[in-house]
């Protein structure tokens, strides 16, 4: 080999020894440049079936990613977020949102700053893009919300005026007001979509509403305080817990008449509130408040069946499509009770906002 190509040779493999070293010098992940430029995306959420509870205090929904356990996002609604309700498409919530300030046992109400009646309403949230959409007029005091089965009509218990509103969602317009008795808290459809239920705590009663004619068609005579209304899935029957005399009515949901009274067993700590029947309507499951625990009622004997403590003033109440888990909102705790039905344990608590008050189950 001549001098003059080893020379060329030495040259070519300094230039490329340079070219190396200088391009690994400079290589992406050696140094403080990051590799990919940040972005202000968030990850995307669990899929799965969640809970959204309202905190009354909070002036927010928390969602609770039902799989892991574990609350995944806060969304604000408006001032104290009660009743909450998914529309038969499961594309959106209802969620009850009132500017009057909590009162209730021991609370001077007369020191009680005055209500702030422009924060009256219900909250409109998108289930898929969890925020607000909007508020609409709900009627005076709104407290629990319900929604007919074609999703066209939101029906409202207003708590101060002792009415219950029937409201289109669609553009907010208020379609009818229908006396109901002193502190109207209950609201619920009958599966079939013919007739609403609406509880008077002041009354003792439950009134009837025609769906299609927003007419009275019945006023049933209850226990003292009634606080909400589950039906079997048949329509058959209703339930109706008394808070203040730990009782249940059972009521023929069709005639409208009281059938037989269910006594819990317990001392007076007994204060049966929220209910709701499981898928297959063989239970019913009550939150008893300020005795702490759930209750399970067979639906076919009306005897009260197990019970478990399910955390600090249950009252909110919700069961998984299975039947196998019910989930309570615990206010005091601040937390939900996921309670395995089966076992008649509790499996799972899950941190919401401050003092949570409703619940539903999105699939």
């Amino acid at each position: 080999m001549s001098s003059s190509f080893r020379l060329v040779a030495v040259l070519a493999l300094l230039s490329a020894t340079l070219v190396s070293a200088c391009t690994r010098a400079e290589a992406p992940g050696t140094s403080s440049t990051p590799a990919v430029e940040p972005t202000s995306e968030t990850p995307p959420l669990p899929p799965g079936p969640r809970l959204f509870v309202t905190n009354e205090v909070g002036n927010d929904l928390t969602v609770i990613d039902v799989r892991t356990a574990r609350a995944i996002a806060t969304i604000p609604v408006g001032k104290r977020p009660r009743g909450l309700v998914l529309s038969p498409d499961g594309a959106t919530l209802y969620a009850a949102v009132s500017g009057t300030p909590i009162g209730g046992p021991n609370v001077d109400e007369s020191k009680l700053p005055p209500a702030d009646k422009e924060a009256d309403g219900i909250a409109v949230v998108s289930v898929k893009d969890l925020k607000l959409l909007r508020v609409i007029h709900g009627g005076s005091d709104p407290e629990m919300v319900a929604v007919s089965a074609d999703g066209t009509r939101l029906f409202v218990a207003n708590e101060d005026t002792g009415q219950a509103s029937a409201i289109d969602p669609a553009d907010g317009r208020l379609i009818a007001e229908v006396k109901v008795g002193g502190e109207p808290e209950g609201v619920n459809l009958r599966p079939d979509g013919a007739v609403v239920y609406v509880t008077s705590e002041e009354d003792n009663t439950v009134t009837a509403i025609d769906v299609k004619t927003l007419k009275p068609v019945a006023t049933i005579a209850v226990g003292p305080r009634p606080r909400s209304t589950a039906f079997l899935p048949d329509s058959s029957r209703a339930y109706v817990p008394a808070e203040n005399a730990g009782t249940i009515s059972v009521i023929d949901a069709r005639k409208h008449q009281v059938l037989q009274t269910i006594k819990l067993p317990g001392d007076n700590l007994v204060r049966p509130m929220g209910t709701v029947i499981s898928p297959d309507g063989k239970f019913l499951f009550v939150t008893t408040g300020r005795g702490k625990h759930l209750v399970i009622v067979d639906t076919a004997t009306n005897q009260q069946v197990g019970q478990v403590q399910a955390g600090d003033r249950p009252w909110g109440v919700a069961v998984s499509p299975d039947g196998k888990t019910v989930f309570t909102a615990n206010g005091p705790s601040n937390d939900v009770a996921f309670i395995d039905v089966e076992s008649r344990t509790v499996r799972a608590r899950v941190k919401a906002g401050d003092r949570p008050w409703g619940i539903a189950y999105v699939p």
